[in-house]
């Protein structure tokens, strides 16, 4: 369990409400709920059910409203990044496997 002085250096805490979410990603509340409708990502919602964001999340948001700003749809420049994701951890599953193969053998 992450102690609640180091929450705020969690990339996954939902730090950040719908407002302060879109000022820091340079986009709009509907713009981030268009990303929550492409199952880009899915907010946490707090006891009262308003949408909180992570640092992860915002940086997804700001590079989708980077790619819609280049002329991307929406859907398109969500299923890239979702893709780019999945990449990126599979390439980081595969650098671990390879780092323990190694352990073992040596």
């Amino acid at each position: 369990m992450t102690r609640p002085d180091d929450m705020f250096g969690d990339d996954d805490y939902p730090a950040y409400t719908m407002g302060r979410a879109a000022e820091i990603a340079g986009t709009s509340p509907d713009f981030l709920r268009r990303l929550d409708e492409e199952r880009l990502f899915t907010p946490f919602r707090s006891a009262g059910g308003h949408r909180r964001y992570s640092r992860y999340q915002l940086r997804l948001a700001a590079r989708a409203r980077e790619m819609v700003d280049q002329g991307t749809a929406l859907e398109a420049a969500c299923r890239i990044i979702i893709l780019e994701d999945q990449l990126e951890e599979a390439l980081e599953q595969n650098r671990k496997l390879q780092r323990q193969q190694s352990a073992d053998s040596g």
